[in-house]
């Protein structure tokens, strides 16, 4: 029944797309979303969402006109530059041109024919990415960078980051639960289970790292300005823990002189599970001419839907999430302030895998698997410009705390010959890291750009594990380590550009660095386990370069040939039953180097953008989280690898109204070298890793009345077929799935209401998550995918 409602209303909507009203006829319409400080750069952004070049803004004086809603080019024009004292004039139909107002006469704006604009179609926006340390245009930036901005998020529904995976060539996620997921880029994956090693993928909010070796914390997409994806190793401007790229969330900043207010509800059915909800608020508040603060609030259910067998409980895998930022700007004259926060808990009642059995997938386990994370990041950055360069200084401190539980009661025996009922594992952390980087830009010297940088970093975290059983009613302890971790980071990084002549470009940068560790651990086993204790230091160092050309072409493409590296620091293994042998007692650090060739295009004047690259990547001495049969972890060196393959994203403005986005991976990791003494065979590949993976979002909007508009949205991903763990023999099949949405959405000016359903064909295929080590390899775990469920979502901006 619910089906068809919904088909009806989707034909319905389809139909009311044939009513063509007057107010379309005279030029096309763009929904927008600007908010900026400053009416220069308002009409910048403005010119990047309409498809229109813009020269002159400086004429433009005093704070930008928020442009919220749906606008022609000639009425958001007007309305971004009334009472700033300046007018335009449009040079051609791409091209808008502004000047001083003169104070005895008024300028009419001269436009191109009325009747050729209503049959133009607007060009693809050339977006801008600031992730490598600079603002360059998207597609100006040679290597593999993504940036999805704010109103597509919008869209798409696309509130965490897996919604982000379907957007994004090669950007993939583990599905072990929310705050328990490692991100993948690029084919390169050091394994699905999360240990010791740090991450591949470096988690960015705004301009502070809130990851180390801890789990993605999945911060939800709430009022962010866009999302920011860089692939390929970053280690000579971001360091360790980009191995494979970056991901960066871009919040939106205070507005100066602006009190702006938004709410949003959402509600969600699960079928055959309980319901979900969502709430969010955001407030923007001058608290002067120079200065404003914003604040978000955010909370949210998902629902269950995972029934477990043993403890007779339906929708065990309940999640909730809680989170808030706020931040305050300050603007003195070429220098500008900005302080803020952030924090979000998640907590799951349990995980949502299920075993294989003969009677099929079921849910049985002997306690609730649950988890908790907690996220807090507080930051200062100072920046300012002139003519003697760009300086910009980011502070943060970041407190990250996370614990789990796992029903341990299939691997007792490797602890005990003693009769035992019930096997609990409590593994918890408790990670403290603050962080300075600072940069310089220098003023353009003839053709030479350069930039130099400093970074430091420490990082503390203390965690605990403990394994307890329960025989005949009795608690009795079967392990218990206490493990305290220092880690000090030192580097100075630097990059500087060669502007050839004739559209050529050369860029060398890299990055010196030093990693102290140091660590202390504590472990308590009865016999025959090794009670012991270790304290152990190390360092680490080395130079970590980038070097890259490119030729800008014509009409705003480029081409580019890319060398860069990425590496991770080495560290100590100190659990498991025993004392780790010799060759386990330390995992060394790997590194990584990458050579690129891309390309970016935009033909059909505009219409379409094309980036693709082709790569190849060594890794050598690959760290990856293992388990020992009693499932413990440590962390090893477990060999060579290589990746080659090739990246493609590409829009297509097909209509005025019809806009299709699609990505694709394809790619084939291999192991090619393999450390003795893991049993390994010469078939082994990296886990985790599909050979193929894509991805597409089509947009359709078109006006059902002056005031309102209706949004259709299809989107779909497909993740291909990988292995579990790095051995085939012991590794089964995973992944081989599509994802995907749809929605109906009415906008209108100051609100939205939009129906999606997710999963639309109700698929149940394994996806890439491997449940509890602790039963690994004696039972098939299958992570299936959220049932089908539908949202009802409404959005109100004041």
């Amino acid at each position: 029944m619910i089906l068809r409602r919904v088909g009806f209303l989707f034909a319905a909507s389809v139909l009311g797309l044939g009513v063509i009203t007057s107010a379309t006829a005279a030029e096309p319409r763009t929904r927008l979303d600007i908010r900026k400080p400053t009416a220069a750069e308002t009409l910048i952004e403005l010119g990047l969402s309409m498809g229109v070049s813009v020269g002159g803004v400086e004429a433009c004086a005093g704070p930008g006109a928020p442009l919220v809603g749906t606008f022609g080019l000639h009425e958001a024009l007007d309305r971004a530059i009334a009472g700033r004292g300046c007018a335009y004039a449009f040079v051609d139909a791409r091209t808008v041109r502004f000047s001083p107002r003169p104070s005895t006469t008024v300028l009419r704006p001269r436009s191109p024919n009325p009747a050729r604009l209503s049959e133009s179609i607007a060009l693809l926006a050339p977006l801008t990415v600031s992730a490598g340390k600079r603002p360059p245009r998207l597609g100006s930036l040679p290597g593999g960078v993504s940036v999805i901005e704010a109103t597509r998020l919008q869209d798409a529904g696309a509130t965490d980051t897996n919604a982000v995976a379907r957007q994004a060539a090669g950007f993939i996620t583990t599905n072990l639960g929310a705050a328990r997921n490692k991100i993948l880029l690029r084919g390169l994956s050091d394994g699905t289970f999360t240990g010791r090693t740090q991450s591949t993928v470096g988690t960015y909010l705004d301009d502070v790292p809130v990851n180390y070796n801890a789990p993605d914390p999945d911060l939800r997409l709430i009022d962010v300005d866009r999302v920011e994806i860089l692939r390929g190793p970053q280690g000579a401007l971001y360091g360790g823990g980009s191995l494979s790229g970056i991901y960066r969330i871009v919040t939106r900043g205070p507005e100066l002189g602006v009190f702006s207010a938004s709410a949003a509800a959402t509600t969600a059915s699960t079928e055959s599970g309980s319901p979900s909800y969502r709430l969010e608020g955001v407030v923007n508040v001058p608290t002067s001419k120079a200065s404003a603060g914003r604040l978000v609030i955010y909370s949210d259910r998902d629902g269950g839907y995972l029934d477990d067998v043993n403890l007779r409980l339906s929708n065990v895998d309940k999640t909730a999430r809680r989170g808030a930022r706020v931040a305050w700007r300050l603007d003195q004259g070429d220098w500008r302030f900005k302080l803020g926060a952030a924090r979000q808990s998640v907590a799951s009642k349990d995980t949502q895998y299920v075993t294989l059995a003969a009677g099929g997938p079921r849910r049985a386990n002997q306690v609730r698997e649950t988890h908790r994370n907690r996220l807090g990041q507080a930051s200062l950055k100072i920046s300012g410009s002139g003519d003697w360069g760009y300086f910009e200084s980011v502070t943060g401190y970041v407190s990250h705390n996370y614990a789990s539980r796992y029903d341990a009661t299939l691997s007792l025996s490797q602890f005990s010959e003693g009769a035992l009922e019930l096997g609990l594992y409590d593994e918890s952390a408790r990670l403290r890291m603050a962080v300075e980087d600072l940069f310089y830009t220098g003023p353009a010297m003839g053709r030479l750009r350069w930039m130099l940088g400093a970074f430091m970093a420490t990082t503390i975290e203390e965690s605990a594990s403990e394994l307890r059983a329960r025989a005949g009613g009795v608690s009795v302890g079967l392990y218990d380590e206490d493990r305290k971790d220092r880690l000090n980071e030192y580097a100075l990084y630097g990059e500087t550009t060669l502007d050839l002549g004739d559209g050529w470009k050369a860029a060398l940068g890299g990055r010196a660095f030093k990693t102290t560790a140091h660590t202390r651990s504590g472990v308590m086993v009865p016999p025959p386990g090794q009670s012991r204790d270790l304290d152990q230091r190390a360092t680490f160092s080395g130079f970590s370069p980038k070097l890259s050309l490119q030729r800008d072409l014509a009409g705003g493409g480029l081409i580019y040939v890319l060398t860069s590296e990425g590496y991770r620091a080495g560290g100590f293994n100190s659990g498991g039953l025993l004392k780790p042998s010799e060759s386990r007692r330390m995992f060394r650090p790997d590194h990584l180097r990458n050579y690129e060739v891309g390309l970016s295009l935009d033909p059909w004047r505009g219409r379409v953008n094309v980036r693709t690259a082709v790569f190849v990547v060594d890794w050598r001495d690959i760290q990856t989280d293992q388990y020992f049969g009693s499932g413990l972890s440590y962390t090893a060196n477990i060999g060579d690898g290589r990746n080659r393959g090739v990246e493609v994203e590409a829009a297509w403005r097909v209509t005025p109204r019809l806009t299709i986005n699609g990505n694709a991976l394809f790619n084939k990791p291999k192991l090619t070298r393999i450390e003795p003494g893991y049993g390994i065979t010469d078939t082994a590949r990296l886990p985790g890793v599909p050979d193929v993976s894509f991805g597409g979002l089509a947009i359709y909007q078109r006006p059902l009345s002056p005031w309102a508009s209706l949004m259709l949205t299809a989107e779909t991903g497909y993740v291909g077929k990988s292995q579990l763990t790095f051995d085939p023999r012991y590794s089964p099949s995973m992944g081989g799935y599509y994802t995907g949405r749809l929605s109906a959405q009415i906008l209108a000016q100051g609100w939205r209401a939009a129906l999606f359903v997710s999963n639309p064909w109700n698929s149940s295929s394994d996806t890439f998550a491997y449940g509890n080590p602790f039963s690994f390899g004696q039972v098939r775990q299958v992570t299936p995918q959220r049932p089908r469920t539908w949202s009802l979502s409404l959005t109100a901006e004041f």
